[in-house]
């Protein structure tokens, strides 16, 4: 089945990089002039790649360090990083679109404490300290509320939680002494500590210390090993169950494909846990201070090193190894040299912090199946004084090379971008 002009423009859209264009155009005849029909970049420009989408009059501006252009020939801007709310009413002024509106404390003061429907996230901080709020009620078009966002707010007694909800920041209710009733669209399971909701991205709160309803019923507490992840779920969120104390073992199901920072942080009676193929991202110190973690399962197990277990593919993820840990997949734990360590050609990324601090990493070789280096990659990789990275390598994660040893020498390849230091 051949594409036609159309099909392959709409296929076309989902392209990582210029150079993918190109060589669609250079390997078939037939597709040439794909660039020429686009009316809007499908990727970030610059002085070079703008050149070849000549006819756009819509530029979408994907990243705040994007370079825009002021040609004449743009008559609308779509902005899609995150921007605050005082910035959207400029831009809307001016007839363009922002994608991921933020209402932030400065905002809060200035235009109220009803949220704009066009806001996507409550920014850190908005409504922390203000003592006369009692009441707010979060609209559905609300994904994230940002850390400590209604701390101390003393006289809030009630707050609705949609299901909307995939993010909740730290100690979102701390200080809230009056707050006795919650409204959640999506109720999963209440323990001792924590309230968890909402699907497909499982979060959680801290249960506030003068809370009495849930949904108008009175808070029943159940013991957190009761707790049966639902197969709807796949992805929890940051701190998803922390300082869950009484937490002795869980199954997270083969839907599960990421679990974010801090997820499983001081859970001081967690002693087992099991790891599924499925899982393409392990968020930063994911199972710190877990001083009884002694026995691990990892379906598709890669190596282990002084420092890190590395695990799963297309995507290799890794997590530093826990203090006490002793049994990986039923056999006393065996650390080899990270330099023994042979990534293998089924992989095409390398998650953020995947060798991470790994200090004693001299030499690596990436191979070219991969074409994605994560945030902090190859932070803090001391001894790495040798590193081999392919024309395939196309996604940079912001720091990856920071306190590298290599990094003074990476500086010279222009295709590394300088944010990686």
């Amino acid at each position: 089945m051949k594409l036609g002009c159309n099909e392959i423009m709409i296929t076309s859209i989902y392209f990582d990089s210029i150079n993918d264009f190109i060589n669609l155009e250079m390997g078939v005849k037939r597709y040439r002039g794909n660039m020429e029909r686009f009316h809007f970049n499908p990727i970030p420009l610059n002085e070079y790649s703008r050149r070849f989408f000549p006819n756009i009059e819509t530029f979408h501006s994907y990243n705040k360090k994007d370079k825009t252009f002021n040609d004449g020939r743009i008559f609308k801007y779509i902005i899609w990083y995150l921007i605050d709310y005082s910035t959207y009413l400029k831009e809307k002024e001016q007839g363009n679109i922002c994608k991921n509106i933020e209402y932030t404390q400065y905002d809060r003061i200035k235009y109220g404490n009803k949220i704009p429907q066009e806001v996507k996230s409550i920014g850190n901080n908005c409504f922390e300290g203000y003592k006369s709020l009692k009441s707010i009620k979060i609209p559905t078009t609300i994904k994230e509320i940002g850390h400590w966002c209604f701390e101390n707010c003393s006289s809030l007694k009630t707050i609705n939680i949609p299901t909307t909800i995939t993010k909740i920041g730290f100690d979102c209710f701390k200080g809230c002494k009056s707050l006795k009733s919650i409204t959640i669209d999506k109720l999963q399971f209440v323990c001792e500590e924590r309230i968890f909701m909402n699907e497909p991205v499982l979060v959680s709160i801290k249960i506030p210390e003068n809370l009495q309803l849930i949904n108008k019923t009175r808070v029943e507490k159940k013991d957190i090993n009761e707790f049966i992840i639902p197969t709807t779920i796949n992805e929890l969120d940051e701190f998803c169950f922390d300082t869950c104390s009484l937490l002795k073992s869980i199954l997270l199901p083969s839907t599960i494909s990421e679990l974010h920072v801090r997820c499983f942080e001081n859970c001081q009676s967690l002693k087992a846990i099991n790891i599924p193929t499925t899982i393409t991202k392990i968020g930063f110190d994911c199972f710190r201070d877990n001083t009884s973690l002694t026995s691990i399962n990892i379906d598709n197990l890669q190596f282990i090193s002084e420092e890190r277990i590395f695990m799963n593919e297309p995507v290799l993820v890794s997590i530093k190894i826990p203090e006490n840990l002793q049994i990986i997949n039923g056999k006393r734990v065996e650390k080899k040299d990270v330099n023994e360590f042979t990534i293998p050609t089924t992989i095409n990324e390398l998650d953020e912090f995947c060798f991470d601090t790994c200090s004693s990493l001299k030499s690596i070789i990436i191979p070219s199946s991969v074409s994605k280096l994560g945030l902090c990659c190859f932070r803090q990789c001391s001894s790495l004084t040798s590193i081999i990275i392919p024309s395939s390598v196309t996604s940079f994660g912001m720091w990856c090379f920071s306190k590298c040893g290599c990094a003074k020498e990476l500086k010279k390849n222009k295709q590394i971008p300088r944010n990686c230091f």
